[in-house]
């Protein structure tokens, strides 16, 4: 578990550096008569940024007593210099932006062709509590998904058939799943299939999305028509649950939901340090192709 912390604070250190780089000749910085500290913080960027990725790869529920009683504790060598925990919270806001754009840059993965959508809840407190739910009042709101009634977000996820994430979304939880796909943004990284569920039978959207190269293809419902699918399509679809299981892992071992938040800000560096540890799992859920395509060509024959 040490070698896999130091491999991931030296790629993240790497990362941030450049950042700093970036940022120095970019800001203008204001003329004054009196000199201006410039005191380095204790702990730095990526210091925190690995933490807080750590925490989601290492089966703790609570980050108060993950730092306190385990980093603070066990891993003197490693993070000699350490802050108090309220300290710690802010330099979590501080390192905020570089993290969203390491997600970006260097976690996501590649379209192959083959790709799977699904949205999955992510709950802000239990249903009954949502009229005295203050912290995220004005941001969450009443959904409805296959499990029922909820109050929070929805997480768009687009995974590739390796099981890596290709983007994401977070919306309110009263959003369309069809909504994200209607922004060219979400989907300009994808070409070939698009395996969703009936949440996404759209014909309009079909047609927008296959003249940007997109095919998307979804379960018919039990009053419509049924219509002629390739074998290695019908197979494909079969496979969808795949991204179930990406979820799946999302909430219990990356532990991206709870619902013990006390700010929006703590909320999104709990669910984007979460998703940058998922691409550090080192087994993610996939489809074997091969086999698909094996099965094809014996078909055929």
């Amino acid at each position: 578990m040490i070698d896999k912390i130091t491999e991931i604070f030296c790629l993240i250190d790497d990362f941030c550096k450049e950042i700093d780089l970036v940022e120095e000749g970019h800001i203008l910085k204001e003329k004054v008569a009196q000199k201006q500290r410039n005191r380095q913080f204790k702990m730095s960027d990526s210091e925190v940024i690995t933490i807080l990725v750590f925490f989601h790869l290492h089966h703790f529920r609570n980050l108060k007593h993950f730092y306190i009683n385990y980093v603070q504790v066990h891993m003197k060598s490693e993070f000699p210099q350490t802050v108090s925990y309220n300290r710690f919270v802010e330099l979590q806001q501080k390192a905020f932006l570089p993290m969203c754009v390491f997600l970006q840059t260097s976690c996501l993965g590649r379209c192959t062709g083959i790709s799977f959508i699904d949205s999955t809840p992510i709950i802000a407190c239990h249903i009954k509590r949502e009229k005295q739910h203050k912290v995220f009042q004005g941001y969450a709101t009443k959904g409805q998904c296959s499990m029922g009634w909820f109050y929070g977000f929805k997480l768009h996820l687009v995974i590739n058939d390796r099981g890596e994430i290709i983007d994401f979304l977070i919306t309110q939880g009263n959003i369309d799943d069809r909504e994200p796909l209607k922004n060219k943004n979400f989907h300009e990284k994808l070409f070939g299939k698009l395996f969703g569920d009936r949440g996404y039978i759209s014909q309009n959207l079909f047609e927008e999305m296959f003249i940007d190269g997109i095919h998307l293809i979804t379960k018919i419902r039990k009053n419509m028509k049924n219509s002629l699918m390739h074998t290695q399509d019908r197979i494909l679809l079969r496979k969808r649950a795949v991204i179930e299981s990406v979820n799946d892992e999302l909430k219990n071992i990356c532990q991206i939901e709870h619902t013990r938040h006390r700010s929006v800000n703590n909320f999104l560096s709990n669910l984007i340090s979460g998703l940058i540890a998922y691409q550090f799992l080192p087994k993610k859920p996939s489809i074997n192709t091969e086999v698909i395509d094996e099965h094809r060509i014996t078909k055929n024959a």
